[in-house]
């Protein structure tokens, strides 16, 4: 790409930039001290003609994106001229059409290898209290309907020992793995588009094919990313290979599960629970799960802590940087 940093010194200007979504204080004070910045005021994703009108408005070069806001063929051909770089504030880019964004050029960077801990974290959180039955222990004990201690109240599901597979064993995969066989013991096993190094493996035991890891897995963890391969993935054909008293979690993208066939297999017990903190049509999630008791849900919370979060602004604004002055950036997409 030209770089476009001389020609901004030469005008007196800062580089123009239009963020989508609020950031956290230290990220945004950053922006503050070297952008014209134009930050969504609203506490929503911005519509398609929201997003084109504000980098209009901001004659801008830079469009600091989320996971939610989808920059498609049709977006990305309505752009205005000025806009040189799409950064998104995650490791998923398939909400952004990248050969359309070649086609422009316009140069799209992430931010891999920073989520795998906190996503990792909310993986064994979900997987605990799916197994748990933490939802109906939490719903007891706020409408107080707990009569105390019984040998036979809310009987879960053994963690420890169990057999946990990982579909997609990329780095957050790994992680999950790699905790869940320190924390727990778990004998582990995943399927991947192709066999890992045995290093990377760390003992866990590979499936060619998707049908074999789901009849091993007590615990199935969807970590794979979104693709034409992997959409629709958990379907009611593969729900049924699991073994029955299984559990799902998901904290890869929503559209890796069919919403349908998963719902009616936690209602007839063949899946016995779910964690989920990733859903198809997000903030709009399947009404069947929140009739579930059995069904564990958080609002796609996987990257949400403090320094994650700062560390994903901060790799994104040294990559735009980078960009703009004509440099490599080994986080760029396109």
């Amino acid at each position: 790409m030209e770089s476009f940093t001389d020609d901004r010194q030469r005008r007196g200007e800062l580089p123009r930039l239009v963020v989508t979504r609020a950031l956290p204080d230290e990220l945004s004070r950053r922006i503050a001290r070297g952008w014209d910045v134009w930050t969504n005021p609203f506490d929503r994703t911005l519509t398609a003609d929201e997003l084109i009108a504000a980098a209009e408005r901001q004659r801008a070069e830079v469009l600091l994106v989320m996971a939610m806001d989808r920059i498609d063929a049709q977006v990305i051909e309505r752009l205005p001229d000025a806009v040189r770089i799409i950064a998104t504030l995650s490791v998923g880019h398939d909400h952004i059409d990248l050969d359309a964004a070649r086609a422009r050029g316009i140069a799209v960077v992430h931010t891999p290898d920073i989520l795998s801990d906190a996503v990792s974290e909310i993986a064994l959180m979900l997987m605990l209290c799916a197994a748990r039955r933490a939802r109906e222990g939490e719903r007891m004990l706020y409408e107080r309907t707990w009569q105390g201690w019984s040998p036979t109240q809310l009987l879960g599901r053994d963690v420890t020992g169990a057999r946990l597979g990982v579909l997609g064993m990329g780095r957050i995969g790994r992680t999950i793995a790699r905790r869940a066989r320190t924390a727990f013991d778990m004998e582990l096993h995943y399927h991947n588009r192709s066999r890992l190094a045995p290093g990377l493996e760390e003992g866990a035991i590979y499936h060619p094919d998707a049908e074999g890891l789901l009849a091993a897995s007590d615990f199935l963890v969807l970590a794979a990313p979104s693709n034409p391969q992997t959409r629709g993935f958990l379907n009611r054909e593969r729900l049924a290979l699991l073994p029955r008293g299984a559990i799902v979690v998901n904290i890869a993208r929503g559209d890796l599960v069919d919403d349908e066939a998963l719902v009616a297999a936690l209602q007839s017990g063949h899946v016995a629970a779910a964690g989920l903190d990733v859903f198809n049509g997000e903030p709009d999630i399947h009404p069947g799960y929140l009739d579930l008791p059995n069904v564990f849900l958080q609002p796609h919370q996987g990257s949400s802590t403090v320094g994650t979060r700062v560390r994903m602004g901060h790799m994104l604004l040294d990559a735009i940087e980078a960009c703009s002055a004509g440099q490599s950036v080994p986080n760029r997409l396109v």
